[in-house]
């Protein structure tokens, strides 16, 4: 006979089901996104005007190397895994994921290797100040000595993504319910499962240069020191290959949760079911051989940097024959405008025009323009907010319901989204033209020039983290009560996840069910 949750703290620090294991690790995430969300404040604040007000350089460098870390380890990638855990299961028709144990060991040792890394705010030498991409030799001759602490949390943080992900490829393959063919797997099962495969190729490449990087620190090794016969442009080689793949590991999953939510309130089925799957796979294959895009401006050879600039025109395709089906499934549909398809939409908009400022920057020789301004921060941001973060939003208000059995005040809810939607746009839209002006990123002062755009950028980056805590209030108060919902709570809603009451049960499927 199945067992209920136990009491107490308890439950949660011995729990192999895959429910609380997705609730932990969608509060933790929710917990990094106000971290990193407070240390993006500070930078713009500092920004808000030219001269230096609040705080040092230095300690201005340690933010925005901290923000980018616990945004992308701590907020995007464990909200995706988060989703994963409560979802997959219950859309394949299992009971629970592959590996659960192996499922409550890689959570709970996430909060240990980000605490490390805040904790190196309070030891001597500071935070690590070499930006998220930590090129060396700034993180290697020039790190203070909380680098080693670092190195640790990430190694940390590497081992939880590599067992989250071969727990996700052992559940989608083995575990899917009778009749579930590869060929009728939800889109959100497809993109997690070539995410998984992505994280298993691309958590040793990081782990191997950090610890090149410990060794060039501690063992008397030059692998990026150019004085003992090393390279520091080999670091940028190595990091990329992992980095470019990891941009990808963070949107995926978003278009898997983007084509669920499309067809609910279109009221359609989603438009090219297989030709999104082989879009999602090309995407996956290109992202590994585009990497030194980051890098055209370190004297690579001409035929390399045509190289890469074809192959990273190349990615455009199988991305726009995703937006291509989202606008088809949405044409002629009968569409409402409920909270997660506002997100949804946004998405595909917002989305499309960091793709276009993305071609930009492929661009070799216009990229020696672009590079290192703020041109680049605007573009990976209208990726990455719009992309992963409004893709999670969306998710947690057409989930929600289904987890905690109460329906979310939709009228916050739309609140959330428009002051969100304002506040981005004015955050990032104005980085544009302040980058193609000139001005460089990471610097804490720059030239009365840009100060209009800034002051605007500041605005917009308070009003967006306003937003953020109307957020979390809604989520709060649809979780403590509120009217019941349904099951089948959207109305054009299908899937197995549907199928079970709402909330859904402790053990969803006890027997596996039939898929005709």
């Amino acid at each position: 006979m199945a067992h209920g949750p136990a009491k107490g703290f308890t439950r949660w620090l011995f729990t192999t089901n895959h429910k609380d294991i997705g609730s932990m690790y969608l509060w933790f995430s929710f917990t990094m996104f106000f971290l990193g969300g407070i240390f993006a404040l500070v930078i713009r604040a500092e920004l808000f005007e030219p001269g230096l007000q609040i705080v040092k350089p230095e300690f201005f460098n340690q933010m925005t190397t901290m923000h980018g870390l616990i945004m992308v380890f701590g907020a995007v990638m464990p909200a995706f895994v988060g989703l994963a855990n409560w979802m997959i299961p219950m859309m394949i028709g299992a009971p629970d994921m592959a590996l659960p144990r192996m499922n409550n060991w890689s959570f709970w040792i996430l909060p240990f290797a980000f605490a490390l890394l805040t904790s190196t705010f309070f030891m001597a030498g500071g935070a690590p100040n070499f930006g998220w991409t930590f090129y060396a030799p700034l993180s290697t001759t020039y790190a203070p000595d909380t680098v080693t602490f670092f190195i640790f949390g990430v190694h940390i943080i590497g081992i939880s993504s590599i067992m989250g992900a071969i727990n996700i490829i052992a559940t989608i393959l083995n575990m899917r319910a009778p009749g579930m063919t590869l060929m009728k797997m939800p889109l959100f099962v497809w993109t997690w499962l070539i995410t998984a495969y992505l994280l298993i190729a691309v958590m040793p490449v990081l782990a191997g240069v950090v610890t090149m990087m410990l060794m060039d620190i501690h063992f008397g090794t030059s692998f990026f020191d150019a004085a003992g016969g090393g390279d520091p442009v080999l670091f940028q080689h190595i990091f990329w290959f992992f980095g470019h793949p990891e941009v990808y590991i963070m949107i995926l999953p978003a278009f898997g949760i983007v084509s669920a939510i499309i067809p609910t309130f279109a009221r359609k089925p989603l438009f090219g079911y297989s030709s999104m799957v082989y879009a999602t796979a090309s995407i996956a294959f290109l992202s590994f051989i585009v990497w030194a895009h980051h890098m055209f401006t370190v004297g690579m050879p001409l035929v390399a940097e045509a190289a890469f600039m074809y192959a990273t025109m190349l990615i455009a395709i199988p991305t726009g024959v995703k937006v291509f089906n989202w606008v088809t499934t949405m044409w002629k549909g009968s569409m409402t405008f409920e909270t997660p398809m506002l997100f949804s939409i946004a998405f595909v908009i917002l989305f499309t025009i960091g793709g276009f400022s993305g071609l930009m920057l492929a661009i070799a020789p216009a990229d020696f323009q672009y590079h290192d301004t703020y041109f680049v921060v605007a573009h990976f941001h209208y990726v990455l907010v719009p992309g992963a973060i409004f893709s999670i939003t969306a998710a947690v208000y057409y989930w929600l319901p289904k987890w905690c059995g109460n329906m979310y005040d939709e009228a916050l809810g739309k609140t959330h989204f428009w002051l969100a939607f304002a506040g981005l746009n004015i955050t990032f839209f104005p980085m544009h033209f302040s980058g193609l002006a000139g001005m460089p990123r990471r610097i804490p002062d720059y030239n009365p020039l840009w100060a209009d755009w800034n002051m605007i950028s500041s605005v917009g980056a308070f009003l967006f983290g306003a937003a953020q805590l109307l957020f979390l209030v809604i989520v709060i108060k649809t979780i403590m009560g509120g009217r019941k919902a349904t099951a089948r709570v959207w109305e054009g809603s299908h899937g197995l996840e549907w199928t079970v009451p709402s909330p859904a049960p402790y053990h969803t499927f006890t027997t596996p069910p039939e898929i005709k």
